[in-house]
């Protein structure tokens, strides 16, 4: 048996022609620096190879709809085995998609409420259940021997007409009388009911005296009965209680019936569950108008109204004539800060002034004039006019006013009332969604059930409880199963399928994981490198790409790729074990792993400029009305396990708060009381790992601004003045200078229709992406095209006389991304190199002193080394005087900073709270903090 996965002469991407061998049924890492290539050689040669031949298996037929892979640029792979990829790609954004339904654990809640679910009533919420008309018959002749009774069909209860039709089947059935109103008739008399009033009719079927000889007589009443009512039985006791029994699901007092439960009544994506009104998806979007009026504290005239087409401020403009109209109609200044204005005034822009017409001056070519018309108001229009455009612009810009709200049927629940009324436990299948793991596991374990309830149900539970077992131990315990699953990072989607993955318990694959300790706390670290050990020890194959000590310390086989970057990496620096690795010392890892390099603590902790941020009551999500200070001028970290609300304070309160004050952004926050102190700031800056850019047009020269210099100093030479050559000649984004052939991309897409899109440089300019004639225009000996293809390093050097490019990209390189093309195309960028893009952008601006940043998790995909040079860069930003306020599991950086705020204790509905703040040493030192129990022995 082939015990080794052996690659030759691997040349994806930067790798060197490499050669290796790794052991099968192994946890094996790959790790080196950011950029040296470990995912091309784990997911694109490796993966990528498996997945091809797997398609090859396929008939040409599947093939056809499938599509073909290209084989990557390997000579051989042999003893691979069938691969499955697990990757940091959010799981879905269908918002139809939750935690639930990827699992699998929704399909058998459905079942399970299906099966042994007790129906309610939706109105009075009283439990009905199915009785058999032998149960029904039992429980009358459990009266009083003696007692007189009247069977009742209520068959039109509080209903309009005249039903003939009903009063004739009764007749015909042999009744003789009917209740209507309360009054008795003779079915032979002429009944006349009164069309415009409501009359509450009943068929009397029988009368009878409860004696046991009449059994047999009141079993073929309750029949007959049951038909002409649809299963509703009424008994009337004669100086007594009326006793209401139902054959189906049906309240009897309320005349609402439940359908036999079916798995699909339970499903929000199907629509015999889903909520009429939303159709299933448990919210709206609606004009907010808390985003078309984002600060309140300026005046109209100042801007306070930010919707489309209702900005222009001239004299002139339709919003002005109909502002001027309001206010002369409230009698009220447009220079008054909109919060100060009275409600009249404040309804009447927002939602129209009804039937009342409004005085307006119309200025026209005619000279203008008076005019009284009813003005519909802001929302009104945006609504209308979002329904009616035809344009996407159109739609993009009223839709930045919009945001989601709950449905006013099912209250953001997704399902019928029929379906929220049937309960497990006596929790409905929303509410049970809504439990996090720890507690529906909890939920499960405590569950009271009849011996029947246990035989149907006993399997389906244990299906449930695995599932989210394996949730549990791979770190997720805070999620909800009601958690839509676009709301995921990266990091929790990935561990989302990997215990899925356990679930399945595949044998002999070859799982490929890219980074899954990513946004996980020490704590839950622990469970999830036990549970990659599980998957290994039931016979399969781990390669996990991953910068983490403990995942490289409990690996069994590491191959470190190196020993730099891009150009500089592509090699097998070493490979081994996790000893191998640290005696070797070409490599980079093994000299952080043996602690020979290591990210120094400061010499002294910031004490700030006196100044604070302060957030009182945040509420948003889990938080528990809490009440943190930031101090200013500090390097400032977040921390605690996954899911105890640090995205909740920092990106859905703060940032965006800032955002909406400071930027002027059009966004609406999370819910909190107050927040003192912005006053300190200037502007706030979010460093997130979104790419800088959508298409391969952008890139990092672009969006640092360096392209702009390097054009200027091209149009500048002295070939360019003399061919009148400015400097948007050498744009590849417009016309003049660009090959025209592709457009600048300097690639041609060709369209297969059945088979993948294939790409091909241009004929024309070979992929230069420029004509001839700009080409020719050199400085230094170098074309605008051999610049763009220069890596950051050799730009700094080719540009070492001209300071305002060599500084831009200098900054660059002090971010880690020497290595990087200076028209690399950003789709080609990861996450990590996006976001230090992004840094170095920041860098390269003068500092205020006033700015505060906020970065979320901004190790992902990080090597030691590169968090070194991480932490100096966000080192030197504070040292210039701003914030930097970090969300952050890396024990690195959580040690250098000057201030923490630890929030937990637990995460979801457990966490939420602060539980403690100050120096690393003073969260150390703290008993109740997780981190700090982990934090202690970097700081030695």
């Amino acid at each position: 048996m082939i015990d080794k996965i052996v690659i030759k002469g691997a040349r994806e991407h930067n790798l060197k022609n490499i050669d290796l061998e790794i052991p099968r049924d192994k946890l094996v890492v790959m790790t080196g620096l950011s950029g040296s290539g470990k995912s091309s050689l784990a997911f694109d040669t490796i993966y990528a190879d498996g997945q091809r031949r797997y398609m090859e298996s396929l008939s040409s037929y599947a093939r056809m709809f499938l599509g073909q892979m290209e084989k990557p640029d390997v000579d051989s792979i042999d003893g691979l085995s069938p691969a499955i990829s697990i990757d940091q790609k959010t799981t879905s954004k269908n918002p139809r998609s939750t935690v639930g339904t990827v699992t699998e654990i929704y399909d058998y809640l459905r079942l399970l409420y299906a099966r042994i679910g007790i129906p309610h009533c939706p109105i009075c919420g009283r439990e009905i259940r199915q009785q058999t008309v032998d149960q029904i018959t039992d429980k009358i002749m459990e009266l009083e021997n003696g007692t007189k009774i009247q069977l009742l069909a209520p068959i039109v209860k509080g209903r309009k007409g005249t039903y003939a039709k009903e009063l004739d089947s009764a007749r015909r059935s042999g009744y003789v009388r009917v209740r209507i109103d309360g009054s008795m008739y003779e079915l032979s008399e002429e009944i006349k009911l009164d069309k415009n009033k409501k009359h509450n009719i009943e068929i009397v079927v029988d009368r009878l005296v409860i004696k046991p000889e009449i059994r047999s007589r009141l079993t073929d009443s309750i029949e007959t009965v049951s038909s002409l009512s649809g299963g509703l039985i009424a008994v009337d006791v004669i100086g007594g209680k009326e006793m209401l029994f139902s054959q189906s699901y049906a309240c009897p007092e309320h005349n609402i019936s439940i359908d036999e439960l079916t798995p699909r009544m339970f499903s929000f994506n199907n629509p015999f569950g889903a909520c009429d009104k939303c159709t299933g998806l448990g919210i709206f979007t609606k004009i907010d108008p808390d985003l078309i009026v984002p600060n309140k504290e300026l005046s109209v005239r100042q801007g306070a109204i930010k919707a489309s087409g209702w900005n222009t401020l001239d004299d002139n403009s339709i919003a002005m004539m109909y502002y001027n109209a309001i206010a002369k109609r409230c009698n009220i200044s447009l220079d008054t800060p909109f919060k100060d204005l009275p409600k009249e005034a404040q309804d009447m822009f927002l939602y129209g002034s009804g039937e009342e017409r409004l005085e307006t001056h119309i200025i026209d070519s005619f000279g203008g004039g008076v005019r009284y018309s009813k003005f519909e108001g802001i929302i009104n229009n945006l609504e209308r006019r979002y329904a009616a455009t035809n344009s996407q612009y159109s739609r993009d810009e009223i839709a930045s006013c919009m945001s989601e709200i709950k449905c006013p049927s099912c209250h953001g629940e997704r399902l019928k009332k029929e379906s929220l009324a049937v309960t497990v436990g006596g929790k409905n299948i929303s509410e049970l969604s809504k439990l996090s793991v720890t507690e529906a596991l909890e939920f499960f374990d405590s569950i009271e059930l009849t011996e029947r309830e246990k035989f149907i149900g006993s399997r389906i539970i244990k299906e449930i409880r695995e599932r989210l077992g394996f949730l549990k131990s791979v770190g997720l315990e805070y999620l909800t199963l009601s958690r839509s699953a676009g709301t995921l990072s990266g990091g929790e989607s990935q561990r989302i399928r990997l215990a899925t993955q356990i679930g399945s318990s595949l044998m002999g694959v070859l799982y490929i994981l890219d980074e899954p300790s990513i946004g996980l706390h020490q704590r839950d670290n622990d469970k999830l490198i036990a549970t990659l050990k599980r998957l290994r020890d039931i016979g399969n194959t781990l390669i996990v790409v991953e910068h983490d000590d403990d995942t490289m310390f409990a690996a069994d086989y590491i191959v470190d790729i190196g020993p730099g970057a891009g150009i500089n990496g592509g090699n097998v620096v070493c490979a081994g074990t996790v000893q191998d690795i640290m005696n070797c010392e070409n490599s980079v890892t093994g000299q952080y792993l043996s602690g020979k390099k290591k990210i120094p603590l400061p010499e002294k902790r910031r004490e700030g400029n006196g100044k604070f941020l302060k957030i009182t009551g945040a509420c948003e999500n889990n938080l528990k009305n809490i009440s943190v200070s930031i101090p200013l001028g500090e390097f400032v970290c977040v921390t605690g396990v996954s899911g105890s609300g640090k995205s909740s304070l920092v990106n859905e309160i703060i940032y965006k708060h800032l955002a909406a004050k400071l930027n002027h952004a059009k966004i609406k926050c999370g819910k909190f009381k107050k927040m003192e102190g912005i006053e300190n700031l200037d502007k706030v800056i979010d460093i997130d790992q979104s790419p800088i850019g959508r298409t391969p047009r952008s890139n990092p020269a672009t969006y640092t601004g360096v392209f702009t210099d390097i054009r200027e100093l091209f149009s500048k030479t002295n070939d360019a003045k003399m061919k009148g050559y400015s400097s948007g000649r050498f744009s590849f984004n417009i016309k003049g200078g660009r090959c025209e052939a592709c457009e600048g991309d300097g690639i041609i897409k060709i369209e297969m229709h059945f088979l993948p899109d294939i790409y091909v440089p241009c004929e024309v300019c070979k992929g230069k992406r420029y004509n001839r004639e700009t080409l020719e225009i050199k400085y230094k000996g170098k074309s605008i095209h051999d610049v763009l293809e220069m890596s950051v390093d050799e730009g700094v050097q080719f540009f070492e006389n001209i300071p305002k490019i060599e500084r831009k990209l200098k900054t660059l390189q002090e971010v880690g991304l020497g290595y990087i093309k200076i028209g690399q195309p950003a789709t080609t960028l990861s996450g990590g190199e996006a976001q230090r893009v992004k840094l170095a952008t920041e860098l390269s601006k003068r500092s205020t002193g006033k700015t505060i940043y906020i970065l979320d998790e901004p190790t992902t995909g990080l090597h030691t080394a590169d968090v070194h040079k991480l932490i100096e860069v966000l080192q030197r930003l504070t040292d210039a005087g701003n914030t930097v306020l970090v969300i952050e599991h890396n024990l690195n950086v959580i040690k250098v900073a000057d201030h923490i705020i630890d929030l937990g204790p637990e995460g979801g509905n457990r966490g939420g709270t602060v539980v403690a703040t100050g120096t690393p040493e003073q969260i150390a030192d703290c008993k109740e903090s997780y981190t700090g129990h982990y934090l202690k022995p970097y700081l030695k």
